[in-house]
């Protein structure tokens, strides 16, 4: 069984900024390579932040209404503070949360979920940039073919994977939705391949319509199954 790497997915020409690049040099940046934010590196190429058109909007955000009808922008010390950044440095939110090529999607996406982030620069083993991914980019895995998903699940994960019979297993799938059916020896059979093919890179949702001649469930578990 294969994952698809964040090595795979990202975007190796990264638009990038240096601690020093001014305020209007980032919107050029930004608006010149139809982008909406940039990593800002050392001298090592090592991300130290990130600038985004968020940060860019706060500084508009906290002027003041010309015509005095509007209150003040409504910022904690620190936003206020970056708010009145005139360089990427000072503008710029800090650390970089970064990612490693070998990651795979449920890594990526399990950190940008957890910490609200659009994208992530990638780095490699000496924190040196090499990509960027972005929501989008893991989002690329939705986009396989049904019939990509269907060979993966009968291939790799039947045949190579549990080595069972090929066919005693239906697999069908349609817009990432997959369904098993038949018949497999074994309960625990039954229970991994469920388990592995939602895990198939793609994979939308599983549908289990298999049932088993013996089910090997261990005591124990079957105790605790029915507390």
């Amino acid at each position: 069984m294969r994952h698809r790497l964040v090595g795979e997915l990202m975007t190796t020409a990264v638009v990038s900024a240096r601690p020093d690049t001014p305020f209007k040099e980032i919107a050029r940046l930004l608006a010149r390579n139809d982008v909406t934010a940039v990593p800002v590196l050392d001298e090592q190429d090592r991300p130290l932040g990130i600038v985004s058109e968020a940060d860019l909007m706060r500084h508009q955000a906290a002027g003041e209404d010309p015509a005095g009808l509007l209150p003040p922008a409504d910022l904690d010390p620190q936003d206020r503070a970056r708010s009145n950044g005139t360089t990427a440095a000072e503008l710029m939110t800090s650390p970089a949360v970064c990612a490693r090529p070998e990651w795979i999607v449920v890594e990526a996406a399990r950190v940008m979920d957890g910490k609200q982030l659009k994208r992530l620069p990638v780095v490699d083993e000496a924190g040196r940039l090499i990509g960027i991914i972005s929501r989008s980019d893991l989002l690329r895995v939705f986009l396989r073919s049904d019939r990509a998903i269907g060979e993966e699940i009968r291939q790799d994960l039947m045949v190579r994977t549990l080595r069972l019979p090929s066919q005693a297993v239906r697999v069908d799938v349609r817009d990432g939705q997959v369904t098993l059916s038949g018949t497999l020896e074994l309960r625990s059979e039954q229970a991994a391949l469920v388990r592995l093919s939602r895990a198939v890179d793609g994979v939308v949702a599983v549908t289990d319509q298999l049932s088993h001649r013996t089910d090997d469930t261990p005591a124990h578990e079957l105790a605790v199954g029915g507390r």
